[in-house]
C-alpha cells in the first residue's frame, strides 16, 4: 500500500487529535509547542492516554497539556542520565588506558594478538582511524605534527576521541580476563562479565539520549545483569521488568557511588520524581518500594 496522507499544519494537527478525543485548554500555546517539538516526536508522549491503539482514540479527560508535561520530564531525566553516563565513561575510558597500557606498552589497541576476535579486532581499528581522522583535539593534531609514526597515536591519546561504542567493542574483545577483572573490581563489580555487559547497556542507552529519543517508558534491546550479589549498596528486589528503564537507573547509581565525583544523580533522580508526582513510574519499570533499596537510600 502506497503512503497517501497529506501534510498537516498545526491547526489541523490539533483539530485530529479533539476528533478522537483529547482535550486542549488552549489551542495557542499548543501551536507554539507543535512549532518546536515535531509531532511525530511528541505524539510518543499522547500514546499513554490512548484507549485505542489502532484508531488513537484518547481516554476520557486527556489533556494535550499531560502529553507536554510528560515531555519535558523525559527531556530533564534524559539530561540527568546523559550527565551521569558522561562521568562513568570518562572514568572507564581512564582506567582501561591505565591497567592495559601499563601491561602491554602504548600501542596495544593495535596488536591483534591481544584480542579474541580478529573479525572485530579490524572493525574496531577502522573505527579508530575513522575517529581520529574526524577529531578535532589539539593534542591529536599536535601529535601528528611531531610524530610520523607509528598510525596512531598512544593508547593515552586514542581511547580519548573514539566513540563510547567502540569502547565498549575493544573491552569485551580483549583477550586478557585478569586485567578486565582489575577494571572491574575498581567499580566494585565481581567480575569482568558484569562490567561488560553494563557497559553495553549504557552505550544503548547514551545513544537513545544523544538522538533525542524517549527513555521513560521505553524497552530496551541491552539488558542489564541484574540478579547478582554486589558489595556495595545494591538492590535486594530483583523481580522487575528487565527490559524497562528502572534496572538501567539501578546500575548507573552503581557505578556512580564507586567512582567517586560529585554527580548528585541519585539526588537529582528523586528531585524530578517528587516534583511530577502525576508520572507514571510503572511505565519506568519501578517496583513499588524502590525507595527503601539500599542502593537509593542516603
Amino acid at each position: 500500500m502506497k503512503y497517501s496522507k497529506a501534510p498537516l499544519d498545526y491547526c489541523q494537527i490539533l483539530s485530529l487529535l479533539k476528533s478522537r478525543g483529547l482535550l486542549i485548554k488552549d489551542k495557542d500555546i499548543a501551536i507554539n509547542h507543535l512549532k518546536v517539538i515535531s509531532y511525530f516526536r511528541f505524539a510518543n508522549y499522547l500514546t499513554p492516554m490512548e484507549c485505542d491503539k489502532i484508531l488513537h482514540v484518547y481516554k476520557p479527560n486527556s489533556y494535550f497539556e499531560n502529553a507536554i508535561r510528560l515531555y519535558y520530564f523525559d527531556k530533564e531525566l534524559r539530561g540527568i542520565i546523559f550527565d551521569a553516563i558522561q562521568s562513568i565513561e570518562i572514568a572507564l575510558r581512564s582506567k582501561i588506558t591505565n591497567f592495559v597500557s601499563l601491561k602491554y606498552g602504548a600501542f596495544w589497541f593495535m596488536e591483534p594478538t591481544l584480542f579474541k576476535d580478529n573479525i572485530i579486532f579490524n572493525q574496531c581499528l577502522s573505527l579508530v582511524k575513522n575517529e581520529i581522522l574526524r577529531s578535532k583535539e589539539d593534542f591529536i593534531s599536535e601529535h601528528y605534527k611531531k610524530y610520523t609514526g607509528p598510525d596512531f597515536p598512544p593508547a593515552w591519546k586514542t581511547i580519548e576521541v573514539i566513540s563510547f561504542g567502540t569502547l565498549s567493542k575493544i573491552l569485551s574483545n580483549l583477550k586478557d580476563s585478569s586485567i578486565k577483572k582489575l577494571i572491574a573490581r575498581e567499580f566494585n563489580l565481581p567480575q569482568h562479565l558484569v562490567l561488560e555487559n553494563w557497559v553495553k547497556c549504557l552505550v544503548n542507552l547514551r545513544n537513545c539520549i544523544a538522538h533525542h529519543a524517549r527513555v521513560w517508558n521505553r524497552n530496551f534491546p541491552a539488558i542489564p545483569q541484574f540478579n547478582i550479589s554486589l558489595r556495595g549498596k545494591w538492590v535486594s528486589d530483583f523481580n522487575v521488568n528487565h527490559v524497562k528503564l528502572y534496572p538501567q537507573l539501578c546500575l548507573i547509581e552503581y557505578f556512580i557511588q564507586n567512582i567517586h565525583v560529585e554527580c548528585r544523580f541519585k539526588e537529582k533522580l528523586i528531585e524530578l520524581l517528587d516534583k511530577n508526582p502525576t508520572i507514571d513510574i510503572n511505565a519506568m519499570g519501578f517496583p513499588k518500594n524502590w525507595k527503601n533499596e539500599a542502593l537509593w537510600l542516603n
